[in-house]
């Protein structure tokens, strides 16, 4: 039967039978007709999807991704199942055994031996932890590293118990290696003093495993008391440790509580995400409703760009703060701006009066004008005509003054109008630049982070339309540290204000100055080339140097050390300012208060 045939027979047979039409169904008679064995389906969609949404934080997890998908690419189920089996197998190995390893550190780090001193072990250690990237990784370096000790220090013993005579060195120097020139003499720490060393270290290190336990996890455990409470009775437990049994009970309970501990902290950073997440929302929406009121859209810009970087409590307070002073203000000029507001509605109110009293006299008018002139229709003689000729004068009179009081009334309604209209834009305009006070640092006045990337965006587009330069300096006062201890917070204050100051009035009006950071400032220079932004900076340090910063009637010397880049021809203002921060910190090293290039 050919596939056409076949498949009619199958939906045949479903249809006797009165079996559902499902695709499992159906393949099951297809092949039965068909003669030929049930293939299952390779679920190549469904296992890329569960590998898109898997972890990639470890160089281990990268390697089951890549072995994953592998399988999946090649839907082989042989594969996939040696990637899952490996996986497991890994999952259920024996943790590393990290307090042995330590106190094996901690042992043989001061033993002395040839060639191996205890600074030059101190520097393989600190090279074996600055190179290894994963904790699988540290471990197994770690162990290299003890095993090369311990056979160093065997080599030694063994040349000293039985050295090897003169006469037989040239026999065996093909089959033994020579011996390792000694720098300095076996000075070996006694049994009891290597003790002393490592029950020392070993309480160090859990004296602090329960501080960290108290004073950190269980802060930060503040939402789940069950885990704080059992950080506590660690730290309590790690205080009162006094054996080896003693240590690996802890380290027992160390682990359950590092595996519980790991479920709290994911949980933790999906809150924070989606807390995040809606907050976001809310400022998307309040966004929409207030498309008109431009005095809200700095406000919104600063909380937008708070939530989308790394938060930390100095820069949340730095934003509360500029947003109390903005608010306050803000407050004042609304009700200044509703109050006028209100203004125009009362003239507006009194002009529809005004406008309805005409009317109505106007028409009072009309109504004593027609019967005047059925009067003058039906008079006999002069007398009564002069009699309607009054009246009809007199109501003229009436209605000429009423017509003039109402328009002198609308001239003046106008003009309060056209005043009120003002105010009204005068107190708008003052909202809008309000609102942009958060555009700005309110201590020195230069632009805050915000406002420098919309000048560098600015810079950079108008750079690139002209093909002309656009130089970045990134400057750090010198010692700033030490100036704020010395003199305290206030002083410290009070010297980036003066920087600022000499800065601005040092540089162009067309170039800007912003605050990094902390005590950190970049200056932007357009149509400025490398060599001639650097001078400019030199310039502001010579003029910065001859205008002393006084505390308290007390000259104080302010430096800065200067990093300058120009702008490349494909790259972006971000990165020629991490060049620049670059230049900065070798000028840092290279002895201070000085320019140097990126």
């Amino acid at each position: 039967m050919n596939p056409s045939e076949t498949a009619r027979e199958t939906l045949k047979r479903l249809a006797l039978k009165r079996t559902p039409p499902t695709p499992d169904n159906y393949r099951t008679f297809y092949h039965e007709i068909a003669g030929t064995q049930v293939a299952e389906e390779f679920p190549e969609k469904t296992l890329k999807a569960l590998a898109n949404n898997l972890p990639r934080g470890t160089q281990e997890q990268l390697r089951f991704i890549r072995q994953l998908d592998a399988a999946v690419n090649e839907k082989n189920w042989e594969s996939l199942k040696v990637a899952l089996a490996d996986l497991l197998t890994k999952a259920a190995a024996e943790p590393p055994n990290w307090s042995w390893l330590i106190r094996e550190l901690l042992t043989r780090l001061e033993t002395r031996q040839a060639e191996l001193t205890p600074a030059k072990k101190r520097e393989t250690l600190d090279h074996v932890l600055a190179a290894s990237g994963t904790p699988d990784l540290l471990y197994a370096r770690l162990q290299g590293l003890l095993k090369g000790w311990s056979q160093g220090q065997a080599l030694e013993k063994a040349m000293e118990d039985d050295p090897a005579p003169e006469e037989d060195a040239t026999t065996e120097s093909a089959a033994v290696p020579p011996a390792p020139t000694l720098v300095e003499p076996v000075a070996a720490a006694p049994a009891a003093r290597l003790i002393d060393l490592a029950k020392g270290a070993t309480g160090e290190l859990l004296d602090l495993l329960a501080q960290l336990l108290e004073n950190t996890i269980g802060i930060l455990l503040a939402d789940s008391p069950e885990l704080a409470d059992e950080a506590s009775q660690l730290a309590a437990t790690a205080r009162a440790v006094r054996g080896s049994a003693d240590v690996d009970t802890f380290v027992t309970a160390m682990k359950r509580f590092s595996y519980r501990l790991h479920f709290v902290a994911e949980d933790q950073a999906e809150m924070k995400a989606a807390l995040l997440h809606l907050l976001h929302l809310i400022i998307d929406n309040i966004n929409e409703l207030v498309l008109d009121d431009q005095w809200m859209q700095g406000q919104i810009t600063i909380v937008l760009d708070l939530v989308g970087q790394p938060l930390s409590l100095r820069r949340l307070d730095d934003v509360e703060r500029r947003m109390k002073d903005v608010i306050f203000k803000q407050g004042q000029l609304k009700k200044s701006l509703l109050d006028a507001r209100d203004q125009i509605k009362l003239m507006l109110a009194t002009f529809v009066d005004r406008l309805a009293n005409l009317s109505e006299s106007t028409s009072d008018y009309h109504d004593k004008i027609e019967r005047c002139a059925a009067k003058i229709s039906k008079a006999n003689d002069i007398a009564d005509l002069t009699e309607v000729l009054d009246e009809v004068m007199r109501e003229t009179r009436t209605i000429q003054l009423n017509a003039q009081r109402s328009r002198d009334e609308l001239i003046e309604l106008r003009a309060k109008a056209t005043e009120a209209e003002r105010e009204v834009e005068r107190l708008q305009s003052e909202l809008a630049n309000a609102s942009q006070m958060v555009r700005h640092d309110p201590l020195t006045g230069a632009l805050n982070r915000k406002g420098m990337d919309e000048a560098l965006e600015t810079e950079v587009a108008r750079a690139r339309r002209h093909q002309g330069s656009l130089c970045m300096a990134l400057l750090d006062i010198d010692n700033f540290k030490k100036l704020n201890d010395t003199l305290g917070h206030a002083a410290g204050d009070a010297a980036l204000v003066h920087l600022a100051k000499v800065v601005h009035e040092t540089i162009r009006p067309e170039d800007t100055l912003a605050r990094y950071g902390g005590e950190e400032f970049v200056v932007l220079l357009p149509n400025t080339p490398l060599e001639q932004a650097i001078s400019v900076m030199v310039r502001v340090q010579r003029e910065l140097t001859r205008r002393f910063f006084l505390n308290n009637n007390d000259k104080v010397l302010i430096t800065f050390s200067c990093g300058v880049a120009e702008l490349g021809a494909d790259e972006t203002g971000n990165d020629a300012i991490k060049r620049a921060d670059g230049a900065m910190y070798l000028a840092k090293r290279a002895g201070k208060n000085r320019v140097l290039a990126a």
